[in-house]
């Protein structure tokens, strides 16, 4: 029987093949108390399953083949720092030895109290990696188990044409598909910024996500297509619809391989304006992925990441700026735009976490976050700030600031910045004397108070992701309200139309950094607004340059001028398809 899921578009592209499902490691576990002179033994028998997964982790890092994605290896890194983890590996143990638990309770109970954490925390990209922490922790159930083997169900006897149905799908075992051939992914779970979606995206695989109950209701080797553009899972094809899909997917190979021919074009428009396409990054082995997709810089690299996994502390000075000085090299003189830490209260990457008194504010998102997190912990924010300028002597920098909307907080950073600069003087510390400080316009009142940053900052970016959640306030990760995220909402085009117009009469460079950047739907939106700085995921980059190399700057102001006074949704639908027509 024919029919159709539906889930989020997060790897465009068409596949066609038979279903193969992975089954998740089952997290039930035998609850009991061990005798207390069993209690060194039990606490040696969960150290032994530590050692037993950091070794398969090593293992696949060794077997990495020379042309695999660098997010791989990435999420390998990750996987390695979550095993060893003071907040999962120590409280397992401290929980083994004054509650008695047997070990994979007492890690169950972890992994637990970690997910409601999670739970709460309001950014969409750090709340999707509890998965990785799920992941890693049924590789040690299963090791503690003595089963352990990668993937439940996956073995050399998959079809050629494997379109991978899961639960969800841990990196690792991703990496033990090398040697087989499969042609997508489809995960019960996810979201746009799940590490299922950063590789899918990263070895141009379509996929989709949060397909809820996919994997209960696609049986094994059912035949399957994935719309990748559309996040639609098509299960029992009927023949006209297959071949429907076989004719399209043929006709979007093509136009990938096409699109390979402009890597290294220069990115200008009909009439001559230069636009410069750059990169998002969460990593320092990021930079070369950007690099090699024919990104000219770094807009945006988010180092919240560097944080994690720190149970109780901070990364040190020299562990960020090893991590900025990488990214530096990866880009090989192209500039990098470093964003200082982007998290809050909801985010225990701190002392101040569970267990010492510290509150997490009941809307996170209108909280302790960001900058104003950044300025509640000074020395943490001058150690950040030390490594970048630190780094600025090897390579071209800029600072970007997070979620600034007062004047005395663009005030005060400036006054830190200084304060880094006179501390690494007195080291004797080389760096940029002149760095470049921006600012991200992710708030509507940043927007409507422009000129207070305009007078003080080098630069600005708009985050969209942001602006139109606070704009619209619409929690864009609650799927109750999800349908109403719109980034063509009149209020939140007026908002960015607004930013680069003053902007540009101040004579003060802006980028767009969030998803509407990396969307070759609205490219030429954007550039009829006068963007001329655009930053996504590398994979993006050459869709974007293909819809800029169409572009004619003068006629596409035109058509955006209608479409910026349409307010009503069929107007505005109308002029937004003479825009794509021009």
């Amino acid at each position: 029987m024919s029919f159709t899921l539906h889930g989020i578009p997060v790897s465009r592209g068409i596949a066609i093949g038979r279903a193969y499902l992975i089954a998740p490691a089952a997290l039930d576990v035998d609850h009991y108390l061990v005798e207390t002179h069993q209690i060194e033994t039990e606490v040696q028998r969960f150290g032994a399953a530590q050692n037993a997964v950091q070794h398969e982790l090593d293992t696949l890092r060794t077997e990495l083949p020379a042309d695999a994605p660098g997010e791989m290896g990435a999420f390998l890194n990750v996987h390695t720092l979550i095993l060893r983890d003071a907040m999962l590996a120590e409280a397992t143990v401290e929980l083994i030895r004054t509650r008695r638990y047997n070990a994979e309770w007492a890690l169950t109970e972890q992994l637990q109290l970690l997910s409601r954490i999670f739970d709460d925390v309001e950014d969409a990209y750090l709340r999707e990696r509890k998965a990785d922490i799920e992941q890693v922790v049924e590789r040690v159930l299963k090791a503690l188990k003595g089963s352990f083997v990668p993937a439940e169900g996956l073995d050399g006897e998959a079809p050629e044409d494997m379109i991978v149905v899961a639960h969800d799908i841990a990196p690792a075992d991703m990496l033990q598909f090398k040697k087989q051939t499969f042609r997508a992914f489809v995960t019960d779970l996810g979201g746009r910024t799940s590490h299922t979606a950063i590789v899918a995206r990263s070895l141009g695989i379509p996929a989709a996500v949060g397909v809820q109950q996919a994997s209960a209701l696609i049986r094994q080797h059912d035949m399957i297509i994935v719309d990748g553009d559309q996040g639609i899972v098509i299960v029992d094809p009927a023949p006209i619809i297959l071949e429907e899909y076989t004719y399209r997917q043929s006709e979007k190979a093509l136009e990938q391989r096409k699109l390979q021919r402009l890597k290294f074009a220069p990115a200008q428009t009909v009439d001559g304006t230069e636009i410069h396409l750059c990169a998002n990054i969460e990593l320092p082995e990021d930079a070369a992925i950007a690099l090699a997709a024919g990104a000219v810089g770094v807009g945006l690299f988010r180092t919240e990441f560097l944080f994690m996994n720190k149970g109780n502390h901070s990364p040190d000075e020299e562990q960020q700026f090893d991590a900025y000085r990488r990214a530096i090299e990866g880009m090989r003189g192209h500039p990098v735009t470093i964003r200082t830490i982007d998290v809050g209260a909801d985010k225990p990457l701190d002392h101040r976490d569970e267990g010492h008194g510290y509150e997490v504010a009941p809307n996170p998102a209108l909280g302790l976050r960001a900058i104003r997190y950044s300025l509640s912990e000074p020395q943490m924010f001058l150690t950040q700030l030390r490594a970048i300028l630190r780094a600025s002597a090897l390579g071209p920098i800029r600072i970007l600031i997070p979620m600034l909307a007062h004047a005395r907080e663009i005030d005060q950073t400036l006054d830190l910045i200084a304060e880094a600069k006179r501390q690494c003087d007195l080291a004797g510390q080389a760096y940029d004397r002149n760095i470049k400080v921006g600012a991200m316009i992710e708030i509507p009142a940043a927007a409507i108070a422009l000129p207070m940053f305009l007078n003080r900052l080098d630069f600005l970016s708009i985050g969209t992701n942001d602006l139109i959640q606070y704009t619209l306030a619409i929690d864009r990760a609650d799927n109750a309200v999800a349908h109403l995220y719109d980034p063509l909402h009149p209020a939140v085009l007026h908002l960015i139309a607004f930013t680069l117009r003053e902007a540009k009469k101040a004579g003060v460079p802006v980028a767009v950094c969030g998803e509407m950047a990396g969307d070759p739907t609205v490219t030429r939106l954007l550039l009829g607004m006068g963007l001329t700085e655009f930053s996504m995921h590398p994979s993006q980059v050459l869709e974007v340059k293909q819809e800029v190399l169409r572009a004619h700057i003068p006629t596409v102001e035109r058509h955006v001028q209608d479409v910026l006074a349409a307010f009503e949704p069929a107007e505005q639908a109308a002029a937004l398809k003479r825009l794509a027509r021009c």
